[in-house]
Order: structure tokens, then C-alpha cells, then sequence
């Protein structure tokens, strides 16, 4: 597991001005992060006095404890192997600061003053501490018998792990407008840790997240976040002991807000991804040219690769959220977005038939909703929209009634056009074996399922490529013109799952930047939630026919069903599970990660599911495919963008179609030995 840093944000119980008590309660955690194999633990603002001492800032007793505590504190944790950040008042030049220092292998790295003193409402800081911002570029302090950099412009850099740079700030420079952290990221920071008391009021923790995930979408880095814990003054605050990790805009771990107890939120930061994320996002690059300021870089160690069972969610499905609430907002987004996009596609046309070809699977239902209330928006009638079921060879009863079904629920315009006999016609001009002179289609399909060996890609395309001709046909004879709306999905976009100038070719791509597994999920919401408020159409048949829709197998349905009746063609059985594609797609499109990553990530998510070497298998197949079909991408319709993967030629994705796999197929085929 190369490329990910644990990291924890601790939380210490609390004894106001009692230094001893403080060092032992940061001691305990501190060797639990050590044991746990940590590269880095942050911890409190001045937990080392806690931060509710106030006039007691400016008492030399406790500020010499503080002091003797810190050396105190480094000696004893000689031996721990992470770097850990604390928080305590420094006396420097003759000014108190509040200060985070940066403490490993029983040497004190550097000390970094908070910038920003709030002095407002509940806060009175400038009443004993200095600001960071007045200390010079270059400064140095000394702890102990060493000098140590001191000031704002210090990065902590791990030896032999270049992706790992910790930037830290304290508590309100995390509020202010310009915090030190956008400048920290922009200087190359990866992680950024926010010391802060930080007491609580209603809403807070809410807003602590929202800042937070903005500081870390914007920067591409992670940003931890620890408050103090139990054991402040009560006095006039309460505080609630909250922690969390964010990464690029992701909230991975929170701690449990007003606990009486220490607590140590870990998680493995995924600094790999966040190096992607900045290379290719070319206006980071810019920013932080335009805003380079000189920084020390100060050396600890950590490791570079996690050695035991990863410490974040990696999501089976990345592309459809856990949490239903967001499920279905991002439902109902995808949903806007392809009807909205394909309604001002119509409105540049004038006022064009919709012309479908239906078949009762996933796709084309999915396609039949968006075009459905595409032509609402316009204040065009549904039967505008042309439905058309083509049974061939493979087609069976139960997805043909479900085609017919839809379009009729939908208020649409059905039209049954059989293409057997035409492929039957077509396979004979080709000189196909599987055809006899004497042969009707229905002498056709009996011989396939004789002989099940001569259904070859010919005969599949074939009918791929009559269905395509139809439609194209019917939309030229409609009578203001027609547009021949596309079904395929993100996922067969990627595979190349779909026949070059048959299923591959249509007008507008409404389906195209949705992968496979959300396109149930956007059926099911559509079933739910939208169908019930049209005024038109069958909404009660509409909902059972789409239920029927999503129990339906993947299937082309382009050779012949088995005697009784069932679907004899998998589309999965052949190009593996869709799920394990759309996860390959995600972290390769979206994240860059190399095969090896791939398959780490996958063996965390599916260990329930598949053995490694499926997996292997499967990612060789995806791949091979990727690389080899990218000549059907380069050709594709427009449809619109919906999610952070897409794979237009025209916007996201420029690959050559004769990129060389046989690379990234010797890395997975090395995996493991």
C-alpha cells in the first residue's frame, strides 16, 4: 500500500495549568499512534497548558512547566517513530506565542507560531500572545541545548517519501479570509494540520467541516483538524473535543464529539491521489507559481508504504454514494442534467422527433425517462417521442413486453420493427454459415440454438448495425425532422462494449457520462420520485414496468434465448462484473492509479467478493479493452458531462487509439509475485 500516510488527529483529556498531568495524558496517545504505526499525530492547541489558562499565560511558573515540559516530553518519546505536533505558549525573545512545535525521534524539528490572534466576542489572545505574523523569515529560536527554526515559513518534509509535506497552522488562521494554508498548499504541502481549542457553539462543528473541506479541495491536499478535549474550563465555554480528516473535499474520519474520554481518529491519507489531483489540475501549478514564497523544508522520517489492512472506506461502488440522502440528490443532479442538456440540444434543432430504439434493458429505459420529460421541458407532446423495438435473433418475450410496456406507459409512439428476416436477408448476401439457401429466420434461430458456435461477432453486429440503420431512417422521414437519441453509458464507453457504426452511432448521447452501476440507482430514483409527478402517461404501470426493468439480466440479447425462453447471453458472464468496472474506471481515469493500486484497492473493497486473481482477470480484460476501443471514443456523439469521470474526445479524455497496453497487462500479470 504505497502511496498512503496514516495520520491521526489525537484528542488528550485536559488539566488546565497542570502540565505534568497533560504530558502523560499526550504521552498515552502518542504511543498508541506509534504502535499503530503512524507517520504523523496532531494534537491541541496549547494541550500542554490547555487553553483556557488565560492570565495564567503571563505567570513564569507555568510558563517554565511548559517549557521543561516540552523538553520533557521529546526525551521521553525518543523512541516513538511518528512525528508529533503539539500545542503550548512559548516564551520567545521576550514575548509569549502560542505555538505548535514538531517533535521526533526526541529532537524538537521546528516551532511555529499561531499567525492570526483572535481578539473578538469570547476570544482575547492578543491580551497575552504575540502574533506569528511579526516573526522574520529565517528565524530561529532555541529549545534546550538546539536551534530550531522558528516562524511561519517552515514545511516538514518526510525523508525518502517526497509526497508527504505537513504545513501547519493554528486554529484562527483556519477562519480568516487568506489562511496560511492555501499559502502552506501552494508551497507544496500535501497535508495540512490545524491545531485549535476552538470552543463550541450550535452549528460549529458544521461549519469547522464545511472550511475545512474547502481549504482541502482547493489546496488538493488532506487537512486535519483536532479541537481540545475534555478537561477545559467551563467557566464561560464548552468544548466538544471534535477532530477530523478531511482529503480533497472528503471528510474520511470525525472523532466523537463531547466524549469524556482520549481519542485517537486515524485514517490513512491517500497522497497519491493527492498528486494526481495537482498535476493534473493545471491551475494549481499556476496559483502557486504566482504566489511562491520562500519556505524552510525541515526533514523527519516516516514510512512509505502501510504494511497492514488500510484505514479508510474504499467504496465498491465509487461512483453511487452510501448515504441515501445523497444518493438521491445526486440522482436527481444526473437526472437535470440529461434531460436539461438534451432539451437545449432540441431546442437548437427546432422541434425534432425522438426517435429510440427500446429494448427493455437498462439503457434504453433510461434513455426513454430522460427523452420522455426532455420533451415536457420543451412543451412538446410525449407521442414526439418514437419508441422502437427491433426483435432479432436473441430477443425474448419477457424484455420485448417490457420495451412495449414502457413505451406505452410513457405516452410514446410505439413502433415494432422485427430485423430477422432483414439479418437473416444480410447473413445470406455474406455467405454466413449459420444461414441456409431455404431458410426462413425462424429456421435461423433453430439452427443457432442447435449450434450455438456459429453465432460469431458477425451475426451480432449485423443486428447491431440494421437497428442503428432503422432508426437513423425513421428520424429522416419524421415529420419535423427527427433525432436519434443513444443509450450506451459511460461503462460500455469505456469497455468499447457496443458495435462500430451500430449501437456505437446516434445523434446525442444522453446516457454517455453515466457509468453502469448509477444508472440502476437513477432508474430506481426516477421510479420513486420523479414518475408520480408527470401528468402524463401510466404512472402505475410505468413504475412496475420499470421495476421489472431493473431485475432484468445485462444482455445484448443478440443470439438466440435457450428452448425455454431464457436469456442464454450475459453480457457480465463475457466482459466480467460491471461493478468491478466502473471501480477500475474510477481510479484509473479519475485518480491515475497505477495496476498494482488498482488491485490493492480493489482486494480492500471486494474481500468478500472476488479472489485476486479474478480480479486480475477482470482488470486485464478492462484494460486490454480501454486501450484497444479507444478508436469508438474518438468518434462518439456529444451527450453531456455529469460526474468527475467522462470520456469525450472533445472535453476529458484524449488517448491515441494505438497506445501500447502490453505494459500496464505485465504489471497485473506480476501483481503478488
Amino acid at each position: 500500500m504505497r502511496g498512503f500516510a496514516r495520520i491521526a488527529a489525537a484528542v488528550p483529556t485536559c488539566a488546565v495549568a497542570d502540565v505534568e498531568a497533560n504530558l502523560a495524558s499526550v504521552l498515552g496517545l502518542w504511543q498508541q499512534a506509534h504502535d499503530e504505526h503512524h507517520a504523523l499525530v496532531v494534537f491541541p492547541e496549547l494541550c500542554l497548558t490547555g487553553y483556557t489558562a488565560r492570565d495564567l499565560f503571563h505567570d513564569h511558573h507555568l510558563l517554565q512547566q511548559a517549557r521543561d515540559g516540552l523538553q520533557a516530553l521529546a526525551k521521553q518519546a525518543r523512541a516513538l517513530s511518528p512525528m508529533a505536533v503539539v500545542g503550548l505558549p512559548l516564551v520567545v525573545d521576550g514575548g509569549v506565542y502560542n505555538v505548535a512545535v514538531a517533535i521526533q525521534g526526541g529532537r524538537v524539528r521546528a516551532v511555529i507560531p499561531k499567525t492570526y490572534l483572535p481578539n473578538y466576542r469570547e476570544f482575547e489572545e492578543v491580551r497575552w500572545f504575540r502574533p506569528g505574523s511579526e516573526v522574520p523569515a529565517g528565524a530561529t529560536t532555541t529549545v534546550g541545548d538546539e536551534t530550531v527554526p522558528f516562524g511561519t515559513d517552515v514545511l516538514l518534509e518526510a525523508e525518502g517519501f517526497a509526497s508527504l509535506t505537513v504545513g501547519v497552522e493554528l486554529c484562527e488562521d483556519f477562519w480568516v479570509p487568506v489562511p496560511p494554508s492555501a499559502l502552506l498548499s501552494l508551497a507544496g504541502a500535501t497535508v495540512v494540520v490545524n491545531l485549535s481549542a476552538s470552543n463550541f457553539i450550535v452549528g460549529k462543528a458544521e461549519l469547522r467541516r464545511l472550511l475545512a473541506r474547502a481549504s482541502s479541495d482547493r489546496g488538493k491536499c488532506a487537512y486535519v483538524y483536532v479541537a481540545a478535549g475534555p478537561g477545559e474550563s467551563s467557566t464561560d465555554l464548552a468544548f466538544d473535543a471534535d477532530a477530523f480528516v478531511v482529503e480533497n473535499g472528503r471528510v474520511l474520519a470525525s472523532s466523537t464529539r463531547f466524549s469524556r474520554e482520549p481519542q485517537l481518529v486515524s485514517v490513512d491519507v491517500d497522497l497519491e491521489r493527492l498528486a494526481r489531483e495537482r498535476l493534473s489540475t493545471n491551475s494549481f501549478g499556476d496559483c502557486a507559481r504566482a504566489h511562491r514564497n520562500p519556505v524552510r523544508r525541515v526533514a523527519f522520517s516516516a514510512p512509505d508504504a502501510i504494511t497492514e489492512p488500510l484505514r479508510r472506506t474504499v467504496a465498491k461502488h465509487p461512483f453511487v454514494p452510501s448515504d441515501p440522502d445523497t444518493l438521491d440528490a445526486r440522482c436527481w443532479e444526473i437526472f437535470e442534467i440529461q434531460t436539461n442538456a438534451l432539451a437545449t440540444r432540441m431546442r437548437a434543432l427546432g422541434r425534432p422527433s425522438l426517435v429510440l430504439g427500446v429494448s427493455g434493458g437498462l439503457d434504453s429505459t433510461h434513455a426513454a425517462l430522460v427523452a420522455a420529460t426532455a420533451l415536457d421541458l420543451r412543451g412538446q407532446p410525449r407521442e414526439d417521442l418514437v419508441c422502437v423495438t427491433m426483435p432479432g435473433l436473441g430477443t425474448t418475450d419477457g424484455t420485448k413486453t417490457n420495451a412495449e410496456a414502457l413505451a406505452h406507459a410513457l405516452g410514446a409512439t410505439v413502433r415494432v420493427i422485427s430485423i430477422a428476416e432483414a439479418t437473416r436477408l444480410t447473413l445470406q448476401l455474406l455467405d454466413h454459415p449459420s444461414v441456409a439457401a431455404d431458410d426462413d429466420a425462424a429456421a435461423l434461430v433453430a439452427r443457432l440454438r442447435a449450434r450455438p458456435e456459429l453465432g460469431d461477432v458477425t451475426l451480432e453486429n449485423v443486428q447491431a448495425r440494421l437497428r442503428t440503420l432503422v432508426l437513423m431512417c425513421l428520424a429522416n422521414a419524421a415529420p419535423n425532422g427527427g433525432l436519434v437519441v443513444g443509450t450506451g453509458d459511460l461503462s460500455e464507453k469505456a469497455l468499447g462494449w457496443s458495435t462500430y457504426a451500430g449501437d456505437h452511432i446516434a445523434m446525442y448521447d444522453v446516457n454517455a457520462g453515466v457509468p453502469k452501476t448509477l444508472i440502476q440507482s437513477v432508474i430506481r430514483w426516477v421510479a420513486s420520485e420523479r414518475v408520480g409527478t408527470w401528468s402524463v402517461g401510466d404512472v402505475e404501470a410505468l413504475r412496475a414496468t420499470l421495476l421489472s426493468v431493473l431485475d432484468t439480466p445485462i444482455s445484448p440479447e443478440l443470439l438466440p434465448a435457450d428452448a425455454d425462453g431464457t436469456i442464454a447471453q450475459l453480457t457480465e458472464s463475457k466482459i466480467g462484473p460491471y461493478e468491478l468496472h466502473d471501480f477500475f474506471l474510477h481510479h484509473i481515469v479519475r485518480d491515475g492509479a497505477r495496476p498494482t493500486r488498482v488491485l490493492d484497492l480493489a482486494r480492500v473493497a471486494f474481500a468478500d467478493d472476488y479472489p485476486t486473481g479474478e480480479l486480475q482477470r477482470w482488470l486485464t480484460v478492462f484494460l486490454r479493452r480501454f486501450f484497444t476501443q479507444q478508436f469508438k471514443r474518438s468518434c462518439t456523439a456529444d451527450g453531456p458531462k455529469v460526474g468527475p469521470v467522462a470520456l469525450s474526445p472533445r472535453g476529458d479524455w484524449r488517448m491515441p487509439s494505438d497506445a501500447r497496453v502490453r505494459s500496464w497487462l505485465a504489471e497485473v500479470e506480476a501483481y503478488g509475485k
